[in-house]
Order: structure tokens, then sequence, then C-alpha cells
């Protein structure tokens, strides 16, 4: 797989490239996933990395550009943003590079309770900046079956379908260190 022979070289880079927020512990990346996020041509690098041990904070994103002469260089640090339990099976975050050159965070519960979740959010990279461009939501009760949701949003636009009815808020662009997954869940009608 070609992302991860471009991957394992780079994580041995990111105690250097990472002092501008933290040295980051390669024991704590959940997920990571390499792409093209400015479309210039080079490999970027994105990232989940859990708290440090102990703490009671959601997973951060680490967004990374490759610079010049293709040296990576943080462009985004976000801490406490994505859900996910790497110690629980059925609830580890991970994030995928999409071929548009965007990004896809995936948080879910596929296993405690009787509520069952998965979130995505397509990330994008415009005007310098990492956005929210679409969110996805569906949840099922596993003792009630007909108790379910499903939800596709275009947050930039502000349309999109919500358990299989059209729905429209106003459209934004809501920067990933803004998000609040409450804002979809509104949005969606699904509060």
């Amino acid at each position: 797989m070609p992302t991860r022979r471009l991957l394992l070289p780079m994580l041995f880079l990111l105690p250097t490239f990472a002092s501008a927020a933290e040295a980051i512990d390669p024991a704590h990346i959940v997920s990571a996933t390499t792409g093209d996020w400015n479309k210039d041509g080079d490999a970027d690098l994105a990232l989940i990395v859990r708290p440090a041990d102990g703490s009671d904070e959601d997973n951060g994103i680490y967004l990374y550009l490759a610079g010049k002469n293709g040296a990576l260089e943080l462009k985004s640090a976000i801490p406490n943003k994505v859900w996910g339990r790497v110690e629980v099976a059925g609830q580890t975050p991970s994030i995928e590079a999409l071929p548009s050159g965007s990004l896809l965070i995936i948080s879910h519960n596929d296993s405690v309770g009787r509520d069952r979740w998965e979130q995505k959010l397509t990330v994008a990279y415009r005007n310098f900046e990492f956005v929210v461009a679409g969110y996805t939501y569906s949840s099922y009760d596993t003792l009630d079956p007909d108790n379910t949701a499903q939800c596709d949003l275009n947050v930039l636009t502000g349309k999109g379908n919500s358990n299989d009815k059209p729905v429209a808020t106003k459209g934004e662009l809501v920067l990933l260190k803004d998000w609040n997954d409450d804002r979809g869940q509104k949005a969606c009608v699904l509060q």
C-alpha cells in the first residue's frame, strides 16, 4: 500500500516537526494517513493522536503540510477533538485520505450499550485552513430496530437529507478547530 510506505519514514520525522505543539509519542498515534490536502503535488500527513495516559480529553488531530524541500510542517494541532477509545473494541476513531484530497474522520460506537452510531466528518483544505465540508451520521438502537437515524449534510451549502427527508440550513465555512458535533446534530434535526 503506497500510503504506508510514505507514512513510516514520515513518522520518524514527527518529533522534529511537532515541536510547534509538542513531541508526539508514536505509541499514541491512533490512526494516520497521507494525501495532498493543499493540492501542491507533495504528500501531506494527518494523524489522530490519543491524549496522555490518565487524561479525560478526547483524541487530537494533527495536520501537516509538506513545506520547502518536502519537509513536513505542522499546520494545525487540535487537541480534544475526536471521540473514541482505543482500549475498547468498536470505539477506535480513524482518519482516511479521500481521492478528492479531502480527509474523512470517523468516530463510532459499535460495541457498548444499546445506542450504536457512526459519525463521519469530511474535512477539506480551503483558504489556507482545514474546514468541515460534510457531516454524515447514522445510528440505531439494538433493542428497537425501528429506532434509527441517518443524516448526510453538505456543511458548505447547508443542504442534505435527514431520515430520508431534505434538510436545509445556512451554509457555512466552519473551521475544523471550531467544529462542534452538536452543530451537525442540530442541522440534521437529530437532537
